[in-house]
């Protein structure tokens, strides 16, 4: 059985964040779906817990940081072309995400960053696979 990854974001408003990555595309568990959290699948191994901050809190004794100031984690999804990963940032921007770089053209690396509702660092990437297996 491959492994899977759940990662967990504190959020703000759950409903606005749960509109957010509905636009760009994703879809959520009902399962595991109430007013403190959702499950989104990004992948069939890979979800990301949006949890409300109040919640969040409950499972560590640190503080939560300010995403918007501070950067916890970056977040990096892989994508099959260029185009996909411009696909997903255009969606990113149209439902309220912010871009706070250009895109990084390596030639057989093109990536672009995303920030989303909470100022969460999220990173989409191509990668050439031919330029991969050269590697």
């Amino acid at each position: 059985m491959a492994t899977k990854i759940f990662v967990n974001l504190p959020v703000k408003d759950l409903n606005k964040s749960i509109a957010f990555f509905t636009q760009m595309g994703y879809q959520f568990n009902p399962q595991f779906t109430d007013e403190n959290a959702t499950c989104m699948v990004i992948s069939e191994d890979i979800y990301v817990m949006l949890l409300v901050e109040k919640f969040f809190q409950t499972f560590t004794k640190k503080q939560i940081c300010d995403a918007a100031t501070h950067v916890e984690a970056m977040i990096a999804l892989s994508a099959d072309s260029r185009e996909e990963v411009d696909a997903l940032l255009e969606k990113a921007l149209a439902a309220g995400g912010t871009s706070p770089a250009p895109p990084q053209d390596h030639g057989w690396m093109y990536g672009r960053t995303f920030y989303d509702l909470d100022g969460h660092h999220w990173e989409v990437m191509y990668m050439d696979p031919s330029a991969v297996q050269q590697a």
